[in-house]
């Protein structure tokens, strides 16, 4: 039978352009392909600059996650000038970074993977024209309610941070805005507005109560209680399995997490963690990148981002290359970063049952993102309460002219690291690996495909021309902001698909 191949792309803007080539053959995925088709080189950049101007470049580098960027920028610098951070200023980090990431996460699923489910391929089903009320984009019940939830989350955002994106409250030593009690009060009352949309719209009930679910069979109990079959949570457990969500993208079984919200103490929330069957604790010494197949100058083996080398080299010629995303690896293991590995690492007993019963795949992957946006948004709640405006959020450090740094933190899409070297009182090297080059990362030295290109690879597309089924193990993993996706077969015909 003829291997047919198809194109998507673009499928994301922000980040780079990712494309994705598919080979099928017997009605099914046999080789996959990501590609980060754009460059941008904000680690170039940066070499020369004053440490401090990374605070202002890398929320830059996306503007649906920029907190996550300040945060892991600010907490490369905290290493390097070995500052004091209050436990304020923790708490506030913290909350900012909560509030952006549950935007996020709303976003991924009410605008990114929801209009998948009103794909024409299901206009059979029963629940089809629920699905398209709920979420049709820009017209969707739940879709508009979503959008106004993330705003009087963005309020928060903008009451405590400034601005958002790319707020600038974030510093070494801590964070610049000092709130008094009425700020604190008045954010604890828009969160309480925001809360009131996950309760009516996503559970059909109280946080609590979902709180309290542990298992699988906890899913079945709650689902037999007051409105929650109804619910959007509820309408989407019952459907993924409907749908075959549960047996599309698998991806590596392996799962990385920086750990992520620091606490008072500086402890995370969210553990760190390495989970490929069996839990390990995170050396991020091991974490290493590879060029193999990436449009960049070749070094033999990998390197640590540390010691790490943007040397851009686009050689078409050379057909082995085919992405500007490099290939982070951790122990040489392609791994999965996001939510799901988030939850398992931090021993979530829900998505560990999960998991352990259904497997990795594309409705765990969805369930473990709602699931933290809960999680996520009552502990905010508690960061709040713990803050005590009468104690200090900043202690100035000092600027040596030497130093290099880590910073580590999680991002709504995954594990997300910046690395620099400081000398002679500017920057001499920085490097970024962000959660969408661990997920769509071209093959390595080893020639492993990268996670979602594994995740992809075996899935079903009984319609060339309507690869929704692709569509959904892509989305899966959030890489980023979604638009219209070409597709063009290999006569390079070409359509417009929405999604």
């Amino acid at each position: 039978m003829a291997i047919r191949t198809i194109e998507l792309s673009p499928v994301t803007r922000i980040e780079g352009h990712l494309e994705f080539k598919v080979e099928v053959e017997g009605g099914a995925v046999q080789e996959a392909y990501a590609s980060g088709a754009l460059f941008r080189g904000f680690e170039l950049m940066l070499k020369g600059r004053h440490p401090m101007d990374a605070l202002a470049f890398t929320p830059r580098i996306c503007g649906v996650c920029p907190t996550s960027h300040s945060i892991a920028a600010t907490k490369a610098l905290d290493d390097a000038f070995q500052a004091e951070v209050p436990p304020n200023a923790h708490l506030m980090r913290s909350v900012l970074l909560g509030v952006e990431n549950t935007m996020s996460h709303a976003t991924a699923f009410y605008a990114l993977f929801g209009p998948d489910l009103v794909n024409p391929k299901y206009a059979n089903h029963p629940a089809y024209g629920e699905l398209n009320q709920r979420l049709a984009p820009l017209s969707g019940t739940s879709y508009l309610g979503a959008v106004k939830a993330r705003v009087k989350l963005d309020e928060i955002f903008a009451l405590l941070g400034g601005q958002h994106p790319h707020g600038n409250c974030f510093v070494p030593g801590g964070i610049t805005f000092k709130p008094d009690l009425a700020h604190i009060t008045k954010a604890l009352v828009i969160l309480m507005e925001a809360r009131e949309f996950v309760e009516e719209t996503i559970l059909g009930g109280k946080v609590d109560r979902w709180l309290e679910v542990k298992s699988l069979a906890d899913v079945d109990q709650w689902m037999g209680e007051g409105r929650h079959a109804q619910s959007d949570l509820g309408l989407f457990i019952q459907l993924g399995p409907q749908l075959g969500m549960d047996k599309l993208g698998r991806g590596p079984g392996n799962f990385v997490a920086y750990g992520v919200y620091d606490q008072s103490d500086g402890q995370p929330w969210l553990k760190r963690g390495f989970f490929d069957g069996q839990f390990h604790e995170l050396d991020q010494a091991r974490i290493t990148e590879h060029v193999k197949h990436s449009w960049y100058q070749d070094y033999d083996g990998g390197k640590h981002p540390g010691q790490g080398e943007t040397r851009p080299h686009l050689d078409r010629s050379n057909s082995q290359k085919y992405s500007f995303a490099k290939s982070p690896r951790y122990r040489d293991h392609v791994a999965e970063v996001g939510p799901l590995a988030r939850m398992i690492n931090d021993q979530d007993p829900l998505v560990l049952d999960l998991a352990q019963k259904l497997g990795p795949n594309v409705y765990t992957r969805v369930l473990a993102r709602l699931h933290e946006a809960v999680r996520t948004l009552a502990q905010v709640e508690k960061w709040l309460h713990q803050i005590d405006v009468s104690k200090p959020f900043y202690h100035k450090p000092r600027h040596p002219k030497e130093a290099i740094g880590t910073g580590m933190t999680e991002a709504a899409r995954g594990a997300l690291g910046h690395w620099v070297q400081i000398k002679k009182g500017v920057i001499e090297s920085y490097q970024v690996i962000t959660p969408t080059a661990w997920n769509v990362s071209p093959r390595d030295f080893m020639d492993q495909p990268g996670a979602i290109e594994q995740a992809v690879i075996g899935t079903p597309v009984p319609d060339e021309a309507n690869p929704v089924e692709v569509q959904h193990v892509i989305r899966s993993f959030d890489p980023c902001i979604a638009c219209t996706v070409h597709l063009i077969r290999g006569s390079k015909e070409l359509k417009a698909l929405e999604v």
